[in-house]
């Protein structure tokens, strides 16, 4: 078993949108993110993405559509140095009551089953509540960043009670404080 990073895509890895990000030509990856993918990517960390994406449960994107983005993000992210070692998302409405979008584990708890993953060891890089309470639910450390919606999140964060989870600026921060300043491995 090996430990996992988990990250949310829209707002830690690309640009969010209040509109969602429809096709490839609105992906925006956010600044640093290649250097720290890089980073991130000479350890033995699974790398994996995590997204709730109702777009398509609410008829916007079909499930094909977003897979197509994520490919094409996640070979953009290899062509730069890093790498994405697995893919997970949640097709739902938030009113589905499903088990697999954020702040619901299922999407973690999958991923360690099909990966063979330690979810202890591992951690959860997120710009909102949602994706602490996930990490938590799944036995993960969460890390917010204030990328995305992180900052409108942290007053949320700490309303309920979450005060000590660490809050960086962005995805580099969150690498940083997982591998230390010398790139420690797992």
């Amino acid at each position: 078993m090996r430990a996992a990073v988990f990250l949310d895509r829209d707002g830690v890895i690309n640009q969010n949108r209040s509109d969602y990000v429809k096709t490839w030509e609105e992906v925006s990856f956010l600044p640093d993110v290649f250097p720290a993918l890089a980073r991130l990517s000479s350890t033995p960390f699974c790398i994996v993405l995590v997204s709730n994406q109702s777009p398509i449960g609410r008829g916007i994107l079909s499930c094909a559509e977003v897979e197509a983005i994520n490919r094409r993000m996640v070979a953009e992210i290899e062509r730069q140095g890093g790498r994405i070692d697995a893919v997970y998302y949640c097709p739902h409405r938030p009113d589905e009551g499903c088990d697999c979008r954020k702040p619901r584990p299922g999407m973690l708890l999958r991923a360690a089953c099909e990966l063979d993953l330690d979810l202890s060891g591992s951690y959860l890089v997120g710009d909102a509540v949602s994706d602490v309470e996930a990490a938590l639910a799944a036995g993960c450390s969460p890390i917010l960043v204030l990328t995305g919606r992180g900052t409108d999140q942290q007053p949320i964060l700490r309303k309920r009670g979450y005060t000590w989870v660490p809050i960086v600026a962005g995805l580099a921060g969150a690498v940083q404080l997982i591998l230390g300043p010398a790139g420690a491995e797992p």
